[in-house]
């Protein structure tokens, strides 16, 4: 059988569910990797080469049932429309296409019921609206945290961009370049202050070791909390908006 980059195949688990996995090939991965793409809802098995796809592929399958118990465990897809209950800066709020404007904004209905984000337009786009917001907070919190910290760090950043990333909150480039993911500005601030400090601090140490956590502890002592915030709830950021 022949095995390609970027082929996906179903698995039987112990269970009777059937586990899709996709596979990768990464030259930078030293051994095979098996993760999960939780907005897929299926697994990824990387291989350092093409030709150890299918050690790639039985390692996949040995691991079927492990696979299958974590899908199992996702939390359910929420989908960006009417009535929708969102996170916002570690709030949560209820979607809704009623308002004035074309402007989003956040009110409260009363005190006894969830505050509102208001995105007024057609209810059949009312998934790009929200994305569009949430994207535009983002840079800005991401903005702010990353200026605050390359200031306390003595250093500086090329630029700054978010994207919608599967496996990674945020990255640095050699050259300086920071990418973070906008669903950071559904997580409480202080989670996604700690991703901006962790990447600034990579503008000084593109590793990390025990100097580099110290550059983190500088800006973002709590730092140990929000990463364990992150590992926790990272998959429902990336359950939104399906």
């Amino acid at each position: 059988m022949t095995y390609n980059n970027g082929q996906t195949m179903t698995f039987r688990a112990a269970n009777g569910h059937n586990v899709r996995v996709r596979f990768e090939v990464n030259a930078k991965a030293r051994r095979l990797i098996l993760r999960l793409d939780e907005r897929r809802r299926e697994a990824v098995a990387v291989a350092p080469s093409r030709r150890q796809i299918k050690d790639a592929a039985a390692f996949a399958a040995e691991r079927a049932d492990w696979i299958s118990m974590r899908l199992q465990h996702l939390p359910e897809p929420v989908r960006f429309e009417e009535g929708a209950m969102i996170k916002y800066r570690g709030e949560l709020l209820q979607l809704t296409s009623e308002g004035e404007g074309r402007l989003a904004k956040i009110w409260p209905e009363d005190e006894n019921s969830p505050k509102l984000l208001s995105v007024p337009g057609e209810p059949d786009t009312m998934g790009l609206r929200v994305t569009r917001f949430l994207k535009k907070q983002a840079k800005a919190d991401l903005t702010r945290s990353v200026k605050r910290h390359c200031e306390a760090l003595s250093v500086s950043c090329k630029s700054i961009s978010v994207k919608d990333t599967r496996s990674r909150w945020g990255s640095c480039t050699h050259d300086g370049q920071l990418s973070f993911s906008w669903r950071l500005i559904m997580a409480p601030a202080g989670v996604l202050d700690y991703v901006a400090a962790h990447e600034c601090a990579h503008l000084l140490e593109m590793n990390h070791s025990p100097r580099f956590w110290a550059k983190v502890a500088k800006t973002c002592p709590d730092w140990k909390r929000h990463r364990a915030w992150l590992r926790a709830h990272g998959a429902e950021l990336q359950a939104a908006g399906e």
